[in-house]
């Protein structure tokens, strides 16, 4: 077996794992990252980018029929066809060239294989043609696997062969009629695209439609959902899946109904990449989510780092947060305090330290693509409520802003900010509403830096935007 040495090596080269190694390298450590699949990971090839270019082409002719003038200037239907191949480029056809490309032209070295830790500091990659390579790490392992799609014990389920996110993402066809079993963000999302492209939808949301955001969310996404078509079935549960001879699937609720379809869906959840990546070498539990420290140093069950403390954990694999953007601001993290560690320089782990992951915990923003658009960070007014957060609620109708009635005819959104009123800063914002996405990271920066709601008065939106809910909000506040 040959034997290489680095100084940080990766487990997984998704997006989280390219920063964390991106990072090493900047600041001047030797690194190298191991993949078993595509460079790119999840969100490159079957989330992130095909899922949003499937929703984009149907959100922006949904745009364009909401305006008299350019209402009147479309005609026919959505070339699925066209939306297909461009969902394809979004996934660069499934191939990694670039990525690759990207990780030798800043000095990261990739090797492609299953790769598992199998003493201190030591990661084993074996190969398809069953080949390994030692790794030895001079100071750090940072495992940055991900997550895959969580499987419902349903009777028959795994034999009918369903979707996962994976399938629904790259689907080379629109199937004529879909069942998704979640209600979700994935569920609610691959709900409106394939509705839109054509699929009759029926959407088994036991827990609700997007049942964890503010409750006027998921009653909105469900009346939006409806209109489009999508029948949603609130507290349906499959009981049991089959698929027939020629293909079509049959599924048996609890209460004995019965749906038919082409394929089924299910978004029900997440499960941590961790079986495989050689955790029992370590006293770790294979399959389980890995605890971290805010350095996100791998914690074992007494809360305490493996000795040396040379393991970490970023992205969706530590459970703290299952989002791309959240996982690349950990690897950010993780990749600055290996250096700080390796030079012996301080650490800044307090609360918004350079070297601690805080807004995983109080400021995580999160954009779902339905029609409408939901943009949310920080607390629900529940979540702050469990908190023990002495709050006040206020609430905006998004579609009365001078600058939402210019952007669609019937435009229909609505605000919340959650305050804290202890503090008078916000812990909170939400928005539901045609292409709210691009109005979030001001809520974002509000909520980060803790700016008091008597400074945010100076903050003037312009006009006519939809951003005017800003001072709509804090007039109603201040009443």
């Amino acid at each position: 077996m040959s034997n290489h040495t680095y100084d940080v090596i990766v487990i997984g080269a998704g997006p989280v794992g390219e920063n964390v190694a991106d990072r090493v390298v900047q600041g001047g450590l030797t690194a190298a990252i191991v993949e078993r699949e595509l460079v790119g990971g999840e969100c490159s090839y079957w989330a992130c980018m095909p899922t949003k270019a499937l929703l984009r082409s149907t959100a922006a002719l949904r745009a364009a029929r909401q305006l008299p003038g350019s209402r009147e200037a479309v005609s026919g239907d959505l070339d699925v066809a066209a939306v297909l191949r461009r969902r394809d480029s979004f996934a660069s056809n499934w191939k990694d060239d670039g990525q690759v490309s990207w990780l030798n032209s800043v000095g990261i070295t990739l090797y492609r294989g299953q790769g598992r830790i199998s003493a201190e500091r030591v990661v084993e990659v074996t190969d398809e043609s069953g080949t390994a390579t030692a790794l030895t790490a001079r100071h750090a392992v940072v495992v940055a696997t991900g997550s895959a799609a969580l499987l419902a014990d349903i009777s028959g389920l795994l034999e009918a062969k369903p979707w996962s996110s994976r399938e629904a993402a790259a689907a080379p066809a629109v199937p004529g009629r879909l069942a998704v079993i979640g209600g979700g963000v994935v569920a609610s999302e691959m709900a409106t695209a394939f509705a839109a492209l054509g699929s009759s939808v029926t959407m088994l949301a036991r827990d609700g439609v997007l049942h964890l955001a503010e409750p006027f969310v998921g009653e909105r996404v469900t009346e939006s959902l409806r209109e489009a078509g999508v029948s949603v079935l609130l507290g349906a549960e499959a009981g049991a899946v089959k698929r027939d001879g020629d293909g079509t699937v049959h599924i048996t609720l609890t209460n004995g109904e019965g749906i038919e379809a082409e394929e089924v869906l299910v978004a029900i959840g997440r499960t941590p990449n961790t079986q495989d990546i050689g955790l029992g070498a370590v006293g770790l539990t294979p399959g389980a989510w890995l605890t971290v420290d805010d350095t996100l140093r791998v914690l074992r069950e007494d809360k305490t780092p493996l000795d040396g403390g040379w393991l970490y954990a970023a992205g969706d694999v530590n459970r703290r947060v299952l989002l791309t953007h959240q996982g690349k601001y950990q690897a950010r993290a993780v990749g600055d305090v290996i250096v700080a560690r390796a030079n012996g320089e301080a650490v800044d782990d307090s609360p918004w330290g350079r070297h601690a992951s805080t807004a995983d915990e109080c400021a995580v923003p999160q954009v779902v693509f339905t029609e409408p658009e939901i943009a949310s960070v920080g607390l629900t007014a529940a979540a702050a409520e469990a908190a023990g957060i002495r709050t006040r609620v206020v609430d905006y109708d998004l579609g009365a802003v001078a600058g939402s009635a210019l952007h669609a005819d019937g435009y229909k959104g609505r605000a919340r900010m959650v305050v804290d009123e202890d503090r008078k800063v916000i812990v909170g914002f939400t928005l539901v509403g045609p292409d709210v996405a691009e109005l979030l990271h001001a809520a974002t920066i509000a909520v980060v830096g803790e700016v008091p709601i008597d400074r945010l008065w100076h903050a003037v939106p312009a006009y006519p935007t939809v951003s005017e809910v800003w001072l709509r909000l804090l007039e109603a506040y201040g009443r």
